[in-house]
């Protein structure tokens, strides 16, 4: 049985932590829009779709697929790697964080927006007119950054010698 001056006491010595992580797997919804601003510093915003898979639960309702609209910005070198490579359509995974702003319209109201962050961002690939497949990338939110980091090649760390068939879905 705490009071609640000892709760108090508590949550002052182990002080509460927060976390602003977000992680996206997603299709971009348009192409970025690019802005420079006077010291060269730049800004690409664009849409990112996420999507739910519909599904039957076990008494046969149908729950459809529901998907999430995400505003995104990256900023600095990753923007400039957006500009370079990102178009719409393009599977991206990203990591940032939660920010609000707000803004005056041309007719002078408040409005606010929510937007994405972008601390990382790793290229899924896509598929050329061609049919194969770009190099994926993974490009870290650093503004010294100007050309894009090399893919790295995935690791296979089991050995499948058994040439045995298997149905998993994965």
């Amino acid at each position: 049985m705490f009071s609640n001056t000892i709760k108090l006491l508590i949550n002052l010595k182990f002080k509460i932590m927060s976390v602003n992580k977000v992680i996206l797997l997603g299709n971009v919804g348009k192409d970025p829009e690019i802005k420079y601003f006077d010291n060269d510093r730049a800004v690409a915003n664009f849409s990112m779709a996420t999507t739910e898979r519909g599904y039957r639960t076990a008494n046969g309702i149908d729950v459809p697929e529901k998907t999430e609209w995400h505003n995104v910005s990256c900023w600095g070198g990753l923007a400039k790697v957006v500009e370079q490579y990102v178009k719409k359509g393009d599977p991206l995974y990203i990591e940032g964080k939660i920010r609000t702003r707000s803004y005056d319209d041309k007719n002078g109201i408040k409005r606010y927006i929510t937007e994405i962050s972008v601390d990382n961002l790793e290229m899924l690939g896509r598929r050329s007119s061609g049919g194969n497949q770009q190099p994926a990338g993974e490009y870290p939110s650093n503004n010294q950054q100007s050309a894009p980091a090399a893919p790295s090649a995935p690791a296979n760390s089991f050995d499948d010698s058994s040439g045995e068939v298997d149905d998993l879905p994965f």
